[in-house]
C-alpha cells in the first residue's frame, strides 16, 4: 500500500485545456508517460538514466505522433533500428532519420549550428534534450498553447531554451558554470533530482519503475516552466511595451516610464529597447507595489552599473529624514546603493526620478 501511495503521489501529468490551465489528474487515467506496448517506439539507452534523455522523451511524448509511444531502453543496435526515433544512444545524429545522439567525438552541435539563426549565439554543446528541443520545440509549444502567435511562440521558445534547456545541456556535457572552483554545490536542481531517482546500489527498486517516475517528474517541471512563461512572463511584455510607448506622456524627457502594474520588466525592457533603438535612453522605471517605486535602469541586462542613480545624499534614508533632505513629500526610503526608492504618491515618485535625471 505504501508503494502504491508513493506511485500515485508522483505519477501525475499536467494536461492543457482551452483556458490555458493545467489540471492535475491521476496518472492511471492517462497513458502519455507510460511504458506500455505501442506500434510507435522511442529508443534510448538502458542502465543509469540522466535528465537529458528523460526530458527528450518527455518532450517527444507531448507531440501527437509520439503521445502513446513505447519507450524502449536498450543499447542493442538491432533493437534501436526498429525504433521510430532514438535519443541519447546509437552514435548517430541525423534528424532526417530521427536519430539524436550527442556522444560522438565529432559531435559539436549547438543551438546556433542547428537552427542557423543569428539570434542564437550559444556555445553550449547540445545534449539529447537540446537536440529534441531544437528540432521539435516550436511544435511542442504550439501543441501546448495553440492560440499564441508565432512571435510569442518564438519568445517562449527562446526563454525556455535560455533558462531550462541550456542548463540540462551544460550539465550533461560537463560544462562548468564558473571558471573558478565554485564555493558551494547545487544538488537540488532538476538534473540532480532525476539522478537521485536511479535505484541506489543497495536497493531492489525496479529501474523501469524509477525511469517512469523520472519521466513524470521532468514532465511536470517542463510543463510548469512553459506554463509560467506563457501566463506570467509573456504578459509582462504588453505592460512594458505600453509603458515605453507612453513615455513622453509620463515625462517630457522621455527618460522615465511608468508600468501599469508591477511585473518582471527588465528582460522585456532591454529586448524592446534594442529592437526599437530608443532615443533618448530610459533612465528610470516607476510602478506601484504597496508604494510607488522608482527603479534605476542598468546600463545592460544583468549589470549593477546604472544609467542614472538617485541622489547620493538620499542613500539609506527613510521617511521624515528623507523628506527633509530631499524636499519631496511622502518619501518612504531610498536604498543605500541608490538603485531604488519608494514614495507614498505617484507624483512623489516622479519627483524622485526627475531629481535623479539631474545627476551628471
Amino acid at each position: 500500500m505504501l508503494s502504491e501511495w508513493f506511485m500515485t503521489r508522483y505519477f501525475i501529468k499536467f494536461v492543457y485545456n482551452k483556458s490555458f490551465q493545467f489540471n492535475k489528474l491521476n496518472y492511471r487515467k492517462f497513458s502519455t508517460l507510460s511504458m506500455k506496448m505501442s506500434s510507435v517506439k522511442i529508443g534510448t539507452h538502458n542502465g543509469i538514466f540522466h535528465c537529458d534523455e528523460v526530458l527528450a522523451c518527455c518532450m517527444l511524448k507531448i507531440l501527437p505522433e509520439y503521445k502513446d509511444a513505447e519507450i524502449v531502453r536498450t543499447r542493442e543496435l538491432s533493437i534501436l533500428e526498429t525504433c521510430d526515433v532514438v535519443v541519447d544512444v546509437g552514435d548517430i545524429y541525423d534528424p532526417k532519420i530521427h536519430r539524436y545522439d550527442h556522444h560522438m567525438k565529432t559531435f559539436s552541435e549547438t543551438i546556433s549550428t542547428v537552427l542557423k539563426n543569428p539570434n542564437y549565439n550559444s556555445t553550449i554543446k547540445l545534449s539529447s534534450a537540446g537536440l529534441i528541443y531544437c528540432h521539435f520545440g516550436h511544435r511542442i509549444i504550439k501543441q501546448l498553447f495553440p492560440e499564441i502567435t508565432e512571435e510569442d511562440t518564438e519568445a517562449v521558445f527562446t526563454k525556455v531554451y535560455d533558462n531550462l534547456i541550456t542548463e540540462i545541456d551544460a550539465l550533461d556535457n560537463g560544462v562548468s558554470m564558473t571558471v573558478d572552483e565554485p564555493v558551494y554545490r547545487i544538488v537540488t536542481d532538476l538534473s540532480s533530482r532525476v539522478g537521485k531517482l536511479n535505484p541506489p546500489w543497495n536497493s531492489n527498486l525496479n529501474q523501469t519503475t524509477q525511469f517512469t517516475e523520472a519521466l513524470n517528474l521532468v514532465r511536470e517541471e517542463f510543463l510548469s516552466f512553459v506554463n509560467d512563461c506563457v501566463h506570467i512572463w509573456l504578459p509582462c511584455k504588453v505592460i512594458v511595451e505600453a509603458a515605453i510607448q507612453n513615455r513622453f506622456q509620463v515625462d517630457s524627457s522621455g527618460e522615465i516610464i511608468k508600468l501599469s502594474q508591477a511585473c518582471p520588466w527588465k528582460e522585456h525592457f532591454f529586448a524592446i529597447e534594442k529592437h526599437l533603438n530608443l532615443e533618448p535612453i530610459i533612465k528610470f522605471v516607476i510602478f506601484y507595489n504597496n508604494n510607488y517605486m522608482v527603479q534605476a535602469v542598468p546600463v545592460k541586462p544583468g549589470s549593477f552599473v546604472l544609467r542614472k542613480t538617485l541622489p547620493a545624499k538620499w542613500g539609506g534614508l527613510r521617511n521624515e529624514k528623507l523628506v527633509e533632505v530631499s524636499g519631496i513629500k511622502e518619501c518612504v526610503f531610498v536604498h543605500v546603493n541608490l538603485f531604488t526608492g519608494g514614495n507614498k504618491t505617484e507624483e512623489g515618485a516622479m519627483q524622485m526620478a526627475r531629481e535623479g535625471l539631474k545627476i551628471e
